[in-house]
């Protein structure tokens, strides 16, 4: 069975574990309303989604 011969020190470990942070949303445009929204997400603001009706906004 295969074990580590040595202890992972402290900085090797936080050097490996650096990887781990968040990364930022991706926004795009709405094509329709030109609002700034996640991509691959129905737009709030106006229904749209990929330049069609998706569902009804109510004003």
């Amino acid at each position: 069975m295969a074990v580590p011969k040595r202890r992972k020190s402290r900085s090797r470990k936080k050097m490996r574990r650096a990887q781990w942070n968040l990364k930022t949303i991706e926004l795009g445009k709405c094509s329709t309303c030109g609002s700034r929204i996640p991509t691959h997400v129905v737009c709030p603001s106006c229904g749209h989604y990929m330049g069609r009706p998706m569902i009804e906004i109510e004003d």
